[in-house]
């Protein structure tokens, strides 16, 4: 049997199926760290979807630990994948709500949180961050 692994490009040869399931994620750390698309279409570090020889599970981690029901129309409008993108701070943590406000016509929606663990107070802005932990670019000044 020959395995290629996804990040490593490593081939590995005569290796059992079962003991490669067994051990990847001793070996192969990148396996735990991976970003799936949502139905939506955007990469989400929270998104997990397993499809392997015919499952189809899909879950949304973050609203799983917050206790929330996740439905596949939620990722269209979630700003999880948004803040992923923007902000990649290791001290923010982001605690997820679903409501139905009235500017959606009371579709459910996911509301977006953050703490910073770091400096231990909200985020105002998940997108920027705190603006502690790492500092904004120089300030630009104009000579005439």
């Amino acid at each position: 049997m020959h395995a290629l692994t996804p990040k490593s490009g490593y081939l590995l040869r005569e290796f059992p199926e079962s003991l490669f399931n067994a051990y990847k994620f001793f070996i192969f750390p990148s396996y735990n760290s991976l970003i799936m698309r949502t139905p939506a279409g955007t990469e989400c570090p929270h998104f997990y979807g397993d499809y392997y020889r015919g499952r189809n599970v899909e879950e949304c981690r973050l609203l799983k630990v917050a206790g929330e029901r996740w439905t596949r129309d939620l990722c269209r409008t979630c700003p999880v994948p948004g803040i992923a993108r923007a902000n990649s701070c290791e001290f923010m943590k982001l605690t997820p709500t679903v409501a139905r406000p009235v500017e959606a016509l009371f579709q459910r929606r996911v509301k977006v949180s953050a703490y910073c663990e770091k400096t231990r107070r909200n985020v105002s802005e998940p997108h920027v961050g705190c603006g502690e932990c790492h500092a904004l670019p120089f300030e630009f000044e104009i000579k005439s």
